[in-house]
């Protein structure tokens, strides 16, 4: 009955769109045409009894060899569907757990947070109340054996070694512990059960008044996570705040529609969609957001996509705050998702976003080019836009004004208010060779080891610099490690790049501790130019509030 309902409503048009799009299009029409002639074809499947429904009835009814529709449609539907834009994709069963599990909020799991870098599971961090924690794994051990199966020292990727330590909630794992300053294996045998995915990464005070929130994802907790991080910043004090959407390629856009209300007065666009038929959904802010009247930074990159640029559009536009970083990666096309009965998905782009003032975010694509797509990125290295702004220039035909008479432009991503290029100016020759044979890290991993007492009391950021300015031998102990790893010291680069070293030794060693990532970026700030940056605008800002206030 399956394979029946799956032919009669999904193959006659996938198939016959597939070979009409890969054979006439590719071969006879050319790209240039392909849109239109797509369009055609698929017009052409309302009619019960047109040549190309015919064929494929053929082939199922009349050919020779019995066939797998089933099969052959995972092998045309890809070929259909890479002919289209960039965004649209196909997502066979096998991949939908793993492509929707970091936007759902939630997995089946141990509750470990762990890292292989030296061919061992080392656990950095236990997740608070659950299953491991339940059963006393602790941050230091390393994992030797699952369910019996030696796993240290094996070279097993680390997508196996997840892989054989999820599991549906309920079931059991057995886990070999090798734990510092205890002979032999501790046994344990964890319940797997629901582990929270975290979309706010970080969210501390980088100062009484100045709060910092790295945002990772848009998934379907990130407003509640982003709503309660501000609150608790908010409580200590926090009015000024720096919002970090560096490296975070997109996710729900109701996330990030919910998160850009919090910031934005009441009948202020958010954004709007327009489809192939010039059909608009707009959004408006509510005027219940609780940051309407707090001064805000906005970081972007290259790899800041999607909702976070309809994001960081939405602030811009409305002249809400200041984007810096650099020019964020052009992704302005609306997926909409159909699943089957199978538990594959069709993502198909069934309109484009647009930010406040009309800009595209989308970046310029040919159909069916992906590779030419993919080559944009490198393109923008090897014309040096990320380390100048002179390498970046906009079509006048695209400029759009701000309601307060700001100049900004669409044709591709987000150009942020204040361009920050990458900083290389400390990056030595030592430094690339520690950290591009794992050392630097490796140390950071054998230092928890040393100091795992101290480590695991420390609750507070103040807590973790009075234990760091305790040991001002740290950044000569790493070099003496580094010599015994085979990198002997060239004592000009180690000056050179000490402040970046000793931030990223900190910054490692404190994500062992309960902080974790707000370890990290507290202590990875000083050398982080955008945040510093952030903090200049910020601070300027509010010099300019006291002057016209006094």
């Amino acid at each position: 009955m399956y394979k029946n309902s799956k032919f009669s409503i999904l193959l006659p048009l996938l198939l016959s769109v597939a070979l009409a799009a890969g054979m006439l299009l590719g071969l006879y029409f050319g790209r240039s045409g392909s849109e239109t002639r797509l369009r055609g074809l698929l017009r052409q499947m309302a009619v019960p009894d047109n040549k190309l429904t015919r064929t494929i009835s053929l082939i199922e009814n009349k050919y020779v060899d019995s066939l797998s529709m089933d099969s052959l449609s995972e092998h045309i539907i890809p070929y259909l569907v890479k002919e289209l834009d960039p965004h649209s994709v196909y997502l066979p069963a096998s991949t939908m757990s793993r492509v929707n599990e970091p936007l759902e909020g939630e997995f089946d799991g141990i509750g470990v947070i762990f890292n292989m870098a030296t061919d061992t599971v080392v656990v950095l961090n236990v997740i608070p109340h659950g299953p491991s924690a339940d059963v006393g794994v602790k941050a230091g051990d390393r994992i030797m054996k699952i369910n019996d199966t030696l796993v240290a020292g094996q070279k097993i990727d680390q997508e196996r070694i997840v892989k054989r330590l999820r599991g549906p909630r309920g079931t059991k794992v057995k886990l070999s512990l090798q734990r510092h300053d205890i002979q032999g294996l501790v046994d344990v045998e964890v319940t797997r059960g629901v582990i929270p995915i975290k979309s706010v990464e970080a969210a501390y005070c980088i100062r009484p008044d100045l709060g910092y929130v790295k945002l990772g994802q848009f998934a379907r907790t990130s407003f509640v996570e982003f709503h309660t991080a501000v609150a608790e910043l908010k409580a200590k004090g926090v009015d000024k705040l720096i919002f970090d959407l560096r490296g975070n390629s997109g996710g729900f856009l109701d996330q990030a529609i919910l998160i850009a209300n919090e910031f934005l007065h009441k009948g202020q666009l958010i954004v709007y969609t327009e489809d192939r038929n010039h059909h608009q959904m707009r959004e408006f802010a509510n005027g219940e957001g609780v940051l309407q009247d707090m001064d805000v930074v906005v970081l972007i990159d290259e790899n800041s996509a999607s909702s976070s640029e309809i994001l960081a559009g939405a602030l811009q536009d409305n002249d809400r705050g200041t984007i810096i970083g650099r020019r964020s990666f052009g992704k302005g096309l609306v997926q909409t998702q159909v699943e089957f009965g199978d538990g594959s998905a069709l993502r198909l782009t069934t309109a484009r976003y647009f930010t406040p003032t009309g800009r595209s975010i989308q970046k310029p694509y040919t159909m069916g080019d992906e590779e030419g797509y993919e080559m944009e990125m490198y393109d923008r290295i090897r014309n040096n836009e990320l380390y100048t702004i002179d390498s970046i220039h906009f079509a006048d035909s695209l400029k759009k004004i701000t309601p307060k008479g700001k100049v900004v432009y669409g044709g591709g991503g987000i150009m942020p208010d204040v361009f920050i290029p990458i900083d290389t100016t400390d990056v030595t020759r030592y430094y690339i060779e520690v950290i591009g044979r794992n050392i630097l890290y490796r140390y950071t991993m054998d230092y928890a080891d040393r100091h795992r007492a101290q480590l695991d009391s420390v609750k507070t950021l103040d807590e973790l610099d009075a234990l760091f300015a305790g040991d001002e031998d740290m950044l000569d102990d790493f070099v003496r490690y580094a010599a015994r790893k085979g990198v002997a010291p060239r004592r000009r680069d180690i000056e050179r790049s000490k402040a970046l070293m000793e931030a990223q030794l900190k910054a490692f060693i404190g994500r062992n501790t309960v902080l974790e990532d707000n370890a990290f970026f507290a202590n990875i700030r000083p050398v982080d130019n955008v945040v510093m940056r952030a903090v200049e605008i910020l601070n300027t800002e509010e010099k300019k509030d006291d002057k016209e206030n006094s």
